[in-house]
């Protein structure tokens, strides 16, 4: 009996199975959950570090768990789920002259060096010249924006259908203060084939723990 390839699902034992030919026949196979996040904590750890900003550390929170929560690594391939090892963020830039470009955050365990290659492809997609390609890894990424401008409640991605569309997208909010708190809109979009709510729940609740407890996130990586 040859053994199934680890990079991809073994459907056949896949206790999914059922929920995953119902859904990928779908004309629209993807949901969408927004939420909100208290990021005061996680902004005066960021501070109190000095390494850094508020921006690369949630979407450090983000990319860490996204590889954490195995599911959000699950891509359509064909009639196969390929399964990545680690994925990465590709997320938008806001250039001068108001249009925008892409930065691949790489998944990195160490916040420093996170911040670091981060600034680093962040300030590359800021020039005009930089190639408009919004996913250095393929499928291995999720695709990640900020909105400063709008505390939404609700939100919708463009896409282009097509079979395997199945890369999970994150978007983060115009952040609000309310007292001493900073309230900051989440949206998570994903495709119901490979994953459910119990699997994005799991994601806002590790991003509210991590919020919770940011200097044990982000302290000893630093001494890495």
């Amino acid at each position: 009996m040859t053994p199934a390839d680890p990079a991809y699902l073994d459907l056949d034992t896949w206790h999914r199975r059922s929920a995953f030919d119902f859904f990928r026949g779908f004309d629209i196979p993807s949901f969408n959950l927004c939420t909100r996040m208290d990021v005061a904590p996680l902004k005066q750890a960021v501070q109190d570090l000095g390494v850094g900003s508020l921006s690369l550390a949630y979407h450090f929170i983000a990319i860490r768990l996204a590889n954490e929560i195995a599911p959000f690594r699950y891509r359509l391939e064909g009639d196969r789920v390929r399964v990545h090892a680690a994925v990465h963020g590709s997320t938008t830039v806001l250039r001068e002259d108001e249009s925008f470009g892409f930065a691949t955050l790489e998944h990195q365990r160490d916040f420093a060096a996170f911040c670091a290659q981060g600034s680093g492809a962040i300030a590359n997609g800021r020039l005009r010249d930089a190639p408009f390609a919004p996913a250095e890894h393929g499928t291995a990424t999720v695709h990640m924006t900020t909105l400063p401008w709008v505390h939404f409640s609700s939100y919708s991605n463009a896409r282009q259908w097509g079979p395997h569309e199945s890369i999970p997208k994150i978007a983060f909010g115009r952040i609000d203060a309310d007292g001493q708190r900073l309230w900051m809109p989440l949206s998570v979009e994903v495709h119901h084939a490979l994953m459910d709510g119990l699997h994005v729940g799991r994601f806002f609740e590790g991003f509210e723990a991590a919020l919770q407890s940011p200097q044990a996130l982000l302290q000893p990586t630093l001494n890495c």
